[in-house]
């Protein structure tokens, strides 16, 4: 379980490099959303954005805690014996495949985020009434609209949490992807050129890539070993 807490953190690291022009966007309109006088303050702009932050980490949570609920009991129900072989070659074949696409070998993958488009389209307009946000409670609310926002990378860990076994693994695999977010979305507004200049560099995507495969191989391997050593 700790090599898959690991791949998450690696996962929202490597892949918010990836996809920091759209995320990065974001965070720029949101900064630019506060009056004036919040932007000029270092200190309280670090504090909305962390709000912001804040609530797109509660929204990841809620949907993996609901994918691991959903996806426990739908393999556990079609093979009770097998299931966590099942749910461990899943869940190793989706960090392979997100592995896959953040090194640029299988781009297609992006194209699953066209599954959350229609709820997006009825969460997306209460988002802009929030706007201009003018108190850190705005900021946590528009967040955790954030947190929606079709995304091909989120989606993968969506789907990755969906292998997790329990509801409470895949809200922590969630968490701990957003976590790894956060350097790029809260650097964004800082020195987005350097990032952007890092996220473009195939050689890091691939390194990026092949890392996460190694390491999904690696997890595996060893537990399937703990696994066939219990039975």
């Amino acid at each position: 379980m700790e090599q898959n807490y690991l791949s998450a953190l690696l996962l929202g690291l490597f892949g918010s490099l990836h996809c920091i022009g759209m995320c990065g966007s974001i965070s720029s309109v949101l900064t630019f959303s506060l009056p004036q006088k919040n932007r000029d303050r270092t200190p309280v702009l670090i504090g909305y954005l962390g709000f912001y932050n804040l609530g797109r980490l509660l929204s990841y949570t809620l949907a993996g805690t609901l994918a691991g609920a959903f996806g426990s009991q739908l393999l556990y129900s079609i093979s009770p014996h097998n299931g966590h072989k099942i749910l461990l070659l899943l869940s190793t074949l989706m960090i392979i495949a997100v592995g896959l696409y953040l090194a640029g070998w299988f781009p297609k993958l992006a194209y699953i985020e066209r599954i959350g488009v229609p709820f997006w389209r009825r969460v997306e307009p209460l988002g802009r009434k929030l706007l201009p946000v003018k108190s850190p409670f705005q900021a946590l609310l528009y967040g955790m609209i954030w947190g929606w926002l079709p995304c091909g990378l989120v989606y993968s860990a969506l789907l990755i949490a969906l292998t997790q076994g329990q509801a409470l693994h895949g809200g922590v695999f969630l968490f701990v992807f957003g976590l790894g977010t956060l350097p790029s979305l809260l650097g964004s507004g800082f020195f987005a050129g350097k990032l952007l200049s890092i996220a473009q560099n195939p050689k890091i995507r691939a390194y990026a890539g092949l890392f996460l495969i190694i390491l999904a191989l690696t997890g595996l391997g060893l537990n399937w070993e703990v696994h066939e050593h219990q039975h």
